[in-house]
């Protein structure tokens, strides 16, 4: 096999993994990153990439980069998060609770996280006004 031909093999090879990628349950920020570098690799005019995506030469080139490098975790997002106070049902809760009133108020919702989920609020000396 020679050199083109295993470049080739590559290549399909990265679009797979991207297709694989771009079909999991992913943030659309990833998406983006995905659909530009899977053209990209495809072939297509970063001018084209951008026109379509909405996106900016650079942003095709440096997560082009960031893939062949690092592969799908290169496009993926490094931060996500840090983990809540609530579980998705009591988070539920509290959203039925606000629509059910007619005014929110702060101190009301501080107070209701405390003697209903033991959640206790705390202003940073940074925050305060």
């Amino acid at each position: 096999m020679n050199n083109l031909q295993l470049q080739q093999k590559d290549m399909e090879k990265e679009i797979a993994q991207l297709e694989s990628f771009i079909k999991s349950d992913i943030d659309a920020r990833e998406l983006k990153r995905a659909i530009a570098v899977r053209m990209a690799s495809a072939g297509n005019i970063y001018h084209e990439i951008s026109l379509i995506l909405g996106v900016s030469n650079f942003f095709i080139g440096y997560w082009k980069k960031q893939f062949k490098t690092k592969g799908i975790g290169g496009i993926k997002l490094g931060h996500k998060g840090s983990k809540g106070y609530l579980t998705a049902l009591q988070n539920t809760e509290v959203l039925e609770w606000l629509k059910n009133k007619e005014y929110w108020n702060l101190d009301e919702l501080v107070t209701y996280l405390e003697q209903e989920f033991g959640v206790i609020y705390s202003l940073s000396q940074k925050d305060e006004v």
